[in-house]
């Protein structure tokens, strides 16, 4: 990426922080960038791929900052404890301003649904071979299916994003709910192999 598109996705990200998605344009998005706003037309062609691209490059970025994290995880509760950080440093870096921003405007924007969605797509696909992983030996590896709980792990961690800003103490209650089924599955994971059959045959009915 060259230092002017590089330029032009920092400002589109730092613009939708100020002003929320409704208040970008190609002048705010300048302002943010430091840059002639006929560049983005240069390089982008219109406001919506800018967008399209800024939020791309968001998401690989931070999937990369935690990738080797991914690998090292060994249980769930390993992918609890990622995921709480990881919560910690997007609300801090005001990525959590900028993922719901994308959202609302992508409820009515077909030109921004279909890049939002990608982007979050790129944390479920690393989340599903997190799960498949952890997921393989276990008895309960019979009963879940990887990609749909990625999805569903991926929309709770989103809600729980966005549900922190107006209720910091049900979303902390709602971790903490999580904790405990992380411990669950250690419990089950940790069984003999007697019980672990019968866990397997039971689950199977």
């Amino acid at each position: 990426m060259t230092g002017t598109r590089a330029k032009l996705i920092t400002g589109t990200l730092a613009a939708i922080r100020e002003h929320g998605i409704a208040g970008v344009s190609a002048r705010s998005i300048a302002a943010a960038a430091g840059v002639n706003q006929a560049l983005i037309f240069y390089h982008y062609g219109t406001v919506d791929e800018l967008l399209a691209a800024a939020c791309h490059a968001s998401a690989i970025a931070c999937v990369e900052l935690y990738r080797d994290r991914f690998a090292g995880v060994r249980t769930l509760r390993e992918l609890l404890d990622v995921g709480r950080e990881l919560h910690e440093r997007e609300k801090t870096d005001g990525n959590v301003t900028v993922l719901a921003q994308l959202m609302a405007g992508a409820q009515n924007d077909k030109k921004l649904a279909a890049p939002t969605a990608a982007a979050l797509a790129l944390w479920t696909d690393e989340i599903e071979g997190i799960l498949r992983r952890l997921l393989h030996n276990s008895p309960l590896g019979d009963l879940a299916d990887p990609a749909g709980l990625a999805n569903a792990v991926s929309a709770a961690f989103i809600g729980l994003e966005l549900y922190e800003g107006v209720d910091p103490h049900r979303a902390g209650s709602a971790f903490a709910a999580l904790e405990q089924l992380a411990g669950l599955a250690e419990v089950v994971d940790d069984l003999g192999p007697i019980a672990r059959r019968a866990l397997r045959s039971r689950l199977r009915r």
